[in-house]
C-alpha cells in the first residue's frame, strides 16, 4: 500500500518579511489515535531560496530556514530560523592575491531571540593600486574582525528579530562593516553568510500571528478602516442603506 494515501497536504505560509507568503507544501500522516498532524507538523524546518520568496534572482545564493511553530487550518505559520549561503556562491568568492577574513559572534535580539552571526570580507586593492596583492597584515586582520563583531552586536541587540530579518534581506549590516573598515583595509564581498539560531524565548501566539499579519492568512497591509472612506458615495444614499438595515 502507497504510504502517500495516508498523507494530508499543508500549506507553508512565510512570515510578512518576504513578498511571496505561500512558499510551498507538506505532507504530514492523518491524525490516528493519539498522532496528531497538527504536533507532527510543529517544529518542522523549511530550507527556501530568497530569490522564490521575494521574487528578485539576484538573491539566489541565499537559503533562509523557517521553522513551523503553529497550524491554522491547512496553514504553518513559520517564524525565521536560520540562514545560510549556497555553497558554489562562497567558493566563488574566494579567490587568490586577497585575505579573507572571517568573524562570528552570539547576539541576543530585543525580543529575547539568541543568534550566532557569521561574518565574512575579503580585502580589495586600493584606487590606482599598481601591485597585483592586497594583503592585509595580522593585525589589520584582528582590527576587522574586531569592528567586524562590533557592528554585528550593535545591529543585532538593538532591534527585535523580524526586523534584523529585514536588515539580513538587503545586506545592511554587510555593506555597514565595508564602510566602517574602509578606514583599516578597503573591503569587498562582505557578507552576514550565515545565522544560527540557538535560543527561542516562550512560544507567544499573539506575536506569531502579529508578524503573520491578519492571523497569519494574509500579508499586512495598511489599515483596513481606511477603505471605509474610499467607498463614501454622499449622504443620501449612506442614510438609505441604514434606513434598509
Amino acid at each position: 500500500m502507497d504510504p502517500f494515501t495516508k498523507k494530508e497536504w499543508y500549506d507553508i505560509k512565510a512570515p510578512s518579511n518576504f513578498s511571496v507568503r505561500s512558499c510551498g507544501k507538506t505532507p504530514v500522516t492523518r491524525t490516528t489515535g493519539t498522532k496528531i498532524a497538527s504536533e507532527c507538523l510543529k517544529g518542522r524546518v523549511f530550507e527556501l531560496n530568497l530569490a522564490d520568496l521575494n521574487k528578485d534572482e539576484d538573491h539566489h545564493f541565499r537559503k533562509f530556514r523557517l521553522q513551523c511553530e503553529e497550524v491554522q487550518g491547512r496553514f504553518c505559520l513559520t517564524q525565521f530560523y536560520g540562514m545560510d549561503f549556497t555553497t558554489d556562491k562562497l567558493r566563488s568568492l574566494v579567490r587568490k592575491w586577497q585575505t579573507l577574513i572571517e568573524a562570528f559572534v552570539d547576539v541576543k535580539t530585543a525580543d529575547g531571540y539568541v543568534m550566532r552571526l557569521f561574518c565574512i570580507g575579503f580585502t580589495k586593492k586600493r584606487q590606482n593600486q599598481l601591485k597585483k596583492t592586497c594583503y592585509a597584515n595580522s593585525s589589520q586582520c584582528k582590527l576587522i574582525r574586531k569592528k567586524m563583531r562590533e557592528i554585528m552586536t550593535a545591529q543585532a541587540t538593538s532591534c527585535e528579530l523580524q526586523e534584523l530579518v529585514n536588515k539580513f534581506i538587503p545586506e545592511v549590516i554587510g555593506k555597514e562593516i565595508e564602510k566602517a573598515c574602509h578606514g583599516v583595509y578597503p573591503l569587498q564581498n562582505c557578507h552576514i553568510r550565515k545565522v544560527k539560531m540557538l535560543k527561542k524565548p516562550k512560544f507567544d501566539l499573539t506575536k506569531l500571528l502579529d508578524i503573520h499579519g491578519d492571523n497569519g492568512l494574509a500579508p499586512i497591509g495598511g489599515d483596513k478602516g481606511e477603505e471605509v472612506k474610499v467607498a463614501d458615495l454622499g449622504e443620501g444614499q449612506e442614510q438609505k442603506e441604514v434606513v434598509g438595515a
